[in-house]
């Protein structure tokens, strides 16, 4: 089970191919870090992207769909991933 503060809740999530979620984090300076954490099927912490700035939804996209794009307060993030975005059922 994940806990998480009312502070930080996500707020786009997304999945890949190989089941693992993909949530934008609001969770800002209190924590340490803003941007997108990575959960396995699980509900283990795989990975993190951190961003200087709060981070309000993503998606993948691109041709292989292996691209995530973020957006943030002020800003678009993109960066190329090891996996491709589920397509939809």
């Amino acid at each position: 089970m994940v806990l998480v503060s009312a502070s930080s809740l996500p707020d786009g999530v997304r999945c890949d191919v190989y089941g693992n979620l993909w949530s934008s984090s609001n969770a800002g300076r209190s924590v340490g870090y803003s941007g997108v954490t990575v959960w396995a099927p699980e509900g283990k912490l795989v990975g993190r992207i951190r961003l200087p700035e709060i981070c309000g939804n993503v998606c993948f996209g691109g041709p292989k769909r292996n691209r995530l794009f973020m957006a943030a307060s002020q800003s678009l993030y993109a960066v190329y991933v090891n996996t491709q975005g589920a397509t939809p059922g």
